[in-house]
């Protein structure tokens, strides 16, 4: 596939999302990847996470960096063992390689546009932490 200019919009963009600690906590639409768009050198998506402190993610890396830009919602992202409030405007730059993990605060799901250096979405490996 060619890379080309691409105009996509996110609700036609197909809904994922984590299996653990339960469905629907960590939903997602991949808006631009190599293996769905004709497009090369980044990755970009909209996030929407419902899991609070109590069923927060886990953990992960991965060894592309990535960005989180914060659409709406309140919640905290714990960033190589740092806790840092997250609002919207908020911009976190996330190096390939740190352990991460964000979680709504209140009732209003956190909304995430994310980034990642990566030619398709299928190239970033997770790696989750144990969360003994």
């Amino acid at each position: 596939m060619s890379v080309q200019a691409t105009l996509v919009h996110e609700a036609d963009c197909e809904l994922e999302g984590w299996e653990e600690p339960a469905p629907g906590l960590v939903t997602w639409r991949t808006l631009f990847s190599g293996e769905r768009t004709p497009t090369r050198g980044l990755v970009q998506g909209v996030a929407e996470v419902r899991a609070t402190l109590a069923t927060r993610p886990g953990l992960h890396r991965h060894a592309h960096a990535e960005t989180y830009y914060i659409l709406s919602g309140r919640g905290v992202i714990d960033l190589d063992g740092e806790m840092r409030p997250l609002a919207p405007g908020d911009a976190v730059f996330i190096p390939g390689d740190a352990w991460h993990a964000a979680w709504s605060e209140g009732d209003e799901p956190l909304r995430i546009l994310y980034t990642f250096a990566a030619d398709a979405f299928e190239d970033v490996v997770y790696e989750f932490a144990d969360k003994g």
